[in-house]
């Protein structure tokens, strides 16, 4: 695991890398992000429907392929999805976008 990898493990996607409680907060509901750019980090879904939790997410980074494109994320049909606060599902890497 490089420097940046380890920087941005068990971080909040949004959050700033000097913030200094960068992690998840109590009470939340989260993705873990699985492979690319953002590996590690979680993504705040809290108050996101059920649709939008299907389709996933195209998160902005400088990580990627494209800096300043997105790094597409979803989850996989039939992994399991938890209900309340923590982290409740897993969104994987399916590639990038400009």
């Amino acid at each position: 695991m490089n420097g940046d990898e380890q920087l941005l493990r068990g971080r909040v996607y949004g959050r700033d890398h000097d913030d200094p409680d960068p992690g998840p907060k109590p009470g939340r509901t989260y993705a873990e992000l699985v492979g690319g750019p953002l590996d590690g980090l979680l993504l705040d879904i809290h108050d996101w429907r059920t649709e939008e939790i299907d389709v996933g997410a195209a998160l902005t980074t400088e990580l990627g392929r494209w800096p300043g494109g997105r790094a597409l994320y979803e989850p996989r049909p039939g992994e399991p999805r938890g209900r309340g606060p923590g982290v409740s599902c897993r969104f994987h890497h399916t590639g990038d976008a400009p």
